[in-house]
């Protein structure tokens, strides 16, 4: 079955101060001339209106910032009345799962009942309307752990092993109702391991990179062996464009980078590309700084995405190899340093999370 197409105009954007979020508004406004983006977003510590400098500016009338958390009830009805959105994408979510450890309620109230609140103000703003979506960014920790062999697919049963993933797959399930018993127009898509510009360096990548510049150990979770799927933030970030406009309402679209890599070959590789770009003054490695750390409870050993149902039916593949995606981003941190500074003030000084007391 074809799905009709989706023509956003008014395009509300949850989380947009985020990572992936930024990356996002990035893209759309640079692609569609004839979209509005107003984008909501708490600015908690991994949100940084550092993340949208000169947007304003570059896209006068086009992009609107909403302060405002989505937990809120009367903020999102009033968003919704100012702006009349035609479409939802929702990043907006406590995302990090060493922080779920140590604060798993704060995962459920944001991503469980912030999403609930979200729905319900779309499906009274949208009563009867068919040209309008509501599309929910999810992962694919919402899966569990892969054993050696095969691929997470749209049909995978959920098996979430930390607070963060299964926060993210109660609202899964929530969007998938809203859908059932209210016909909101919606649309899911569950990514794999995301990296590039603009990620908060509490994740491994500017982790990694942030620390060896520091010379700092580099931790490794137990053997560093455990697998993710790697996929650049741009390529995602077509993806989920492609799924707005022409995904099946109801519909869950995967989307992987097709780049199985251990922990161990993405730190190592990391150092390899430091060594080149940035050399240290003493003439030694960046890999001497690897230090093995005690593993994370209930860490996952592997992911991977079968990303075959979006790309055979909305002809998306992701473009940016896992290799070139790593240079690109340890040059971006390297000409970045103001931004890491500006972000990183007083919300987060590079130490480990997510050990229970």
């Amino acid at each position: 079955m074809t799905a009709p197409l989706h023509y956003p105009r008014r395009v509300l954007v949850t989380g947009g101060a985020g990572f992936i979020g930024c990356n996002f508004i990035r893209h759309l406004l640079a692609s569609d001339p004839g979209v509005q983006v107003i984008n909501v977003d708490a600015l908690t510590y991994a949100g940084h209106r550092a993340n949208l400098a000169g947007l304003e500016e570059r896209f006068a009338g086009r992009y609107h910032f909403v302060h405002a958390d989505i937990r809120d009830e009367a903020a999102m009805e009033q968003t919704f009345a100012t702006h009349l959105p035609d479409t939802v994408v929702h990043f907006a979510a406590e995302s990090h799962v060493d922080r779920s450890i140590d604060a798993p309620l704060l995962f459920v109230d944001t991503n469980v009942r912030g999403t609930a609140v979200l729905l319900e103000t779309a499906r009274r703003h949208w009563q009867g309307r068919a040209d309008v979506r509501f599309h929910h960014v999810s992962t694919d920790e919402v899966f569990g752990s892969l054993g050696p062999e095969g691929a997470f697919t749209e049909d995978t049963p959920y098996d979430p092993s930390s607070p963060y993933a299964a926060s993210k797959a109660a609202s899964d399930h929530l969007v998938r109702a809203w859908y059932r018993t209210y016909r909101l127009p919606v649309t899911i898509s569950n990514c794999s391991n995301n990296f590039g510009p603009y990620q908060f360096p509490e994740k491994l990548i500017p982790l990694i990179i942030r620390s060896a510049l520091a010379a700092r150990p580099l931790p490794l979770y137990g053997d560093g062996l455990n697998v993710r799927d790697w996929l650049f933030v741009g390529d995602h970030c077509r993806g989920i464009e492609l799924v707005v406009r022409r995904g099946q309402p109801g519909r869950t679209y995967n989307i992987g980078g097709h780049g199985e890599r251990t922990n161990l070959w993405v730190v190592r590789t990391l150092c390899a590309v430091l060594d080149e770009l940035s050399p240290r003054p003493d003439g030694s490695r960046y890999e001497e700084l690897i230090a093995f750390v005690p593993d994370r409870p209930g860490h996952d050993r592997r992911y991977a995405i079968d990303a075959s149902r979006i790309e055979r039916e909305l002809g998306w593949r992701p473009e940016v190899g896992v290799e070139e995606g790593l240079r690109r981003t340890v040059a971006w941190y390297l000409e970045n340093e103001q931004w890491c500074t500006e972000v990183l003030r007083e919300r987060y000084d590079l130490g480990r999370l997510g050990l229970p007391k």
